[in-house]
């Protein structure tokens, strides 16, 4: 895994009202699996002591803020309050991790995502999280457009669908074709870190 500078681990949008119950009709497909795997590589961040962000999509209970959100697929989610607006157990954000909430599909609109890269020092994102098609891939775009290097776990992601998943990979892939990475990669590349 070639990281450059000094990277961050976002993860978008592990929230309830997306994962659902998983003995229920979830969201996204396979959403525990990539849940797993985020796992895995959020305690590999913790031990190697680099920068966690957690985003959450939240909108406000008179649903003034949805904006063109609802004119596609999506029905009315993520309201505060709810308990859909909870990060899953498995991925609570500890002490001296960040928490970026957001109205909108990319972590970087009106929010201080940009900022806070800026003074934690970060030029490249390390990304996990949902949907690959939406949140994910709204994200990867904008942080390009700001200057970061993305690196998107393939395996700590997932989209409304495998095609839709897919399709918005290959679109990252267009914009940084060194963008495809893995928890395994993520995990090898910071423990020879943690043990040096």
């Amino acid at each position: 895994m070639n990281i450059i500078g000094n990277p961050a681990l976002l993860i978008i949008d592990a929230q309830k009202g997306f994962l659902s119950d998983p003995n229920g009709p979830a969201a996204v497909y396979d959403a525990w699996t990539a849940v797993d795997n985020i796992s895995l590589v959020l305690n590999a961040a913790r031990k190697a002591k680099i920068p966690v962000i957690h985003s959450q999509e939240m909108h406000r209970k008179q649903m003034v803020d949805f904006g063109r959100e609802l004119d596609g697929s999506e029905g009315v989610h993520c309201l505060e309050g709810t308990e859909s607006v909870e990060i899953v157990d498995e991925l609570k954000p500890i002490e001296g991790e960040y928490i970026i909430q957001k109205r909108r599909y990319s972590c970087f609109f009106a929010t201080d995502l940009n900022i806070l890269l800026k003074g934690l020092n970060v030029q490249s994102l390390l990304v996990c999280g949902f949907l690959t098609d939406v949140c994910v891939h709204y994200t990867c775009a904008d942080a390009h457009q700001h200057d970061y290097h993305v690196k998107v776990l393939y395996d700590c992601v997932r989209g409304s669908s495998l095609e839709s998943h897919e399709a918005s990979l290959k679109a990252i892939k267009y914009l940084q074709t060194s963008s495809e990475s893995s928890k395994d990669e993520f995990i090898q590349h910071f423990s020879v870190l943690t043990k040096s």
